[in-house]
């Protein structure tokens, strides 16, 4: 299944068909996407996601940063039986815009998936984010708990709290966030 989104469209609404938006303000240039499930066949995506969700606006950390372990965690050996997410295209240029995804971390069986998400650097703060935030929470009620480690003057974190989340754990440099339904 395939959902088309304008980024000029409320992030709330998601599409369960094929469907062209038109801007629906003046000021945003126009540009629809497409988001749609993930597949085992997206590891690759979810590498380059990876490593755009580490930018900040300080820049980019070298391209091998994602194969720490702290972080090739969230992606090495993508489609175990829990992973599961969505990945945003541009639809005129095929683009790759975003992706969210979650995966159970923890060998412990009452753990929860810990999310990872990710936006291109350029596009961030233009309803990409939230429209796949969206479609995640929509798509996994049963996920009554998810775990988020975010720095905690990520400008996402804002983000988070708006879908429910709230900091459980606060770091020196990241912040643990849940979302109980």
């Amino acid at each position: 299944m395939q959902f088309l989104i304008s980024r000029a469209w409320p992030a709330w609404c998601i599409f369960s068909e094929s469907v062209t938006l038109g801007p629906s303000d003046p000021t945003f240039d126009t540009m629809d996407y497409a988001i749609r499930r993930l597949t085992t066949a997206d590891e690759p995506i979810l590498w380059e996601m990876l490593y755009q969700a580490l930018h900040t606006s300080q820049g980019g950390p070298p391209r091998d940063a994602v194969k720490r372990p702290e972080f090739a965690r969230y992606v090495d050996g993508w489609g175990r039986p829990d992973d599961a997410g969505f990945v945003a295209h541009d639809t005129e240029s095929g683009q790759l815009l975003g992706a969210v995804w979650i995966r159970r971390l923890s060998d412990q069986p009452d753990a929860p998936p810990d999310l990872a998400f990710g936006v291109k650097p350029g596009l961030r703060r233009r309803g990409i984010g939230a429209a796949l935030l969206t479609q995640l929470v929509k798509a996994y009620p049963e996920q009554s708990t998810i775990s988020i480690r975010a720095s905690a003057n990520n400008p996402t974190v804002r983000l988070y709290e708006r879908f429910g989340f709230k900091i459980v754990k606060e770091g020196q440099h990241s912040v643990t966030m849940r979302r109980e339904t």
